[in-house]
């Protein structure tokens, strides 16, 4: 892990990319042979989903269900993708079905899909799941609030893909890893942080909750929330970050953009920038739920522990 030094004492936590589970488990790059037997699953909405066979053909909504079947060795099969999909690089060029203002139903059935795998966010589910339902495509959706359910979700998406020994040995190693970090973070204190996720433009600033998969990956990587008490929204006031005064602070975006925001009245007496603890993580790892938010646990724990000695 390389941190670069950034201006105002900010320092830069490196990104790490992600490994393509299918060259790190061994996969073999042909598919399954065929199954013939439907697959009758539930999804995390506790919905019945019923395919006639392996799905071949799969829209995803949203980056995080693309890198999901990616991960499992499976871009080839992706024939859809919404407007921000950037990752896995293969994907980039894929017909867009949607995006910000809404999903197209007549752009995902052009695409001819066996499986649509969606996660109700910007209406996503809303539009898409009763169309889908009433002219017989198969539509998966998926939650991921806490870390368990982004290791599930390996698992579901592998069973409607006829690779489960894949989906349960990329599963059971991300379980492993985190179990790893917690035995090298047990015992530590554990320094609070607060993350921000982005700024709004009426001033408020967006932060990670300890409720979600995000805020679990903090705790994990050894760190303990300096807001623990916020409610449902992740909107704070400047006042109640600065009042929080973490030990570290970390923030999910551009070097610049952190930059800017210490030099604002008031940011430069935080302890986390006073300590030059003050760095930016990534968006990938820890906004997008993923296999590669565990390359973001590993990371963040490293750089704490090397601040811990």
């Amino acid at each position: 892990m390389q941190l670069q030094a950034g201006r105002s004492h900010v320092r830069r936590l490196s990104r790490r990319s992600l490994v393509g589970a299918g060259v790190a488990l061994g996969v073999a790059a042909h598919w399954p042979a065929a199954n013939a037997a439907p697959i009758a699953l539930r999804d995390a909405l506790g919905r019945s989903v019923a395919l006639a066979a392996l799905a071949r053909r799969i829209v995803t909504i949203f980056s995080s269900n693309t890198e999901l079947v990616a991960s499992l060795g499976l871009a080839d099969r992706i024939v859809g993708v919404e407007d921000y999909t950037r990752f896995p690089p293969e994907v980039a060029g894929l017909p867009k079905v949607g995006g910000r203002l809404g999903f197209s139903v007549d752009a995902v059935v052009a695409r001819r899909p066996d499986l649509v795998i969606v996660t109700p966010a910007r209406q996503a589910a809303h539009q898409l799941v009763d169309p889908m339902e009433r002219i017989g495509v198969p539509i998966m959706v998926l939650l991921s609030r806490t870390l368990d359910e982004v290791i599930g979700n390996v698992r579901l998406v592998s069973q409607a893909t006829g690779v489960p020994a894949r989906g349960d040995a990329l599963a059971a190693s991300l379980e492993e890893r985190l179990r790893a970090v917690d035995a090298r973070m047990a015992g530590r204190a554990a320094p609070s942080a607060l993350m921000v996720t982005g700024r709004m433009g009426n001033g408020m600033l967006l932060v990670a909750r300890p409720q979600t998969y995000t805020g679990e990956a903090i705790v994990h990587a050894g760190a303990r929330h300096a807001m623990p008490d916020i409610g449902t929204l992740a909107q704070v006031s400047p006042e109640a970050a600065l009042a929080s005064n973490p030990d570290v602070l970390l923030f999910a975006g551009a070097q610049a953009a952190l930059d800017d925001l210490v030099q604002r009245p008031g940011w430069r007496d935080m302890r986390a920038v006073r300590w030059r603890r003050a760095i930016t993580v990534s968006r990938s790892e820890f906004l997008i739920p993923g296999p590669r938010t565990f390359d973001g646990i590993e990371t963040l724990a490293q750089w704490i522990r090397g601040r811990q000695g």
